[in-house]
C-alpha cells in the first residue's frame, strides 16, 4: 500500500522564559521584507484535537550570539500585519481545498 496519504508533521519543541518546554507543529513560513516568520500550533496530545480550540503561535527568526533562534514578535505592527498574511493564506488553502 501506498505511503502518500500518511502525514508526517514538522515538530519544534520551543522553550519559553521560563523554561517550560511544549512540542508545536509548523503549519507555515514565510519570508516577509527580509525576515523569517514561522506559524505553529500546539501539536496534538490527544485524539479529541478537532473538539478543541487552539491557539496558532507566530514566531519569527533573529540571531542572537551568533545563533539563529525563534523568537516572539514584540511589536504589535509587524505582529498584526505578519497574522493578517498567514491567516489568509490560511483562508485561501481551506478554500482551495474544499473546492477540490
Amino acid at each position: 500500500m501506498s505511503d502518500m496519504n500518511e502525514y508526517t508533521p514538522e515538530l519544534f519543541e520551543l522553550v519559553d522564559d521560563e523554561g517550560n518546554k511544549k512540542n508545536f507543529e509548523l503549519i507555515d513560513a514565510a519570508e516577509l521584507n527580509g525576515e523569517q516568520y514561522f506559524c505553529m500550533v500546539p501539536s496534538v496530545e490527544d485524539e479529541n484535537f478537532l473538539e478543541e480550540d487552539c491557539d496558532i503561535v507566530i514566531l519569527k527568526t533573529i540571531e542572537e550570539d551568533g545563533e539563529e533562534i525563534l523568537a516572539s514578535i514584540d511589536d504589535d505592527d509587524e505582529f498584526e500585519r505578519v497574522s493578517a498574511f498567514f491567516l489568509e493564506r490560511m483562508q485561501e488553502a481551506f478554500e482551495s481545498e474544499e473546492e477540490e
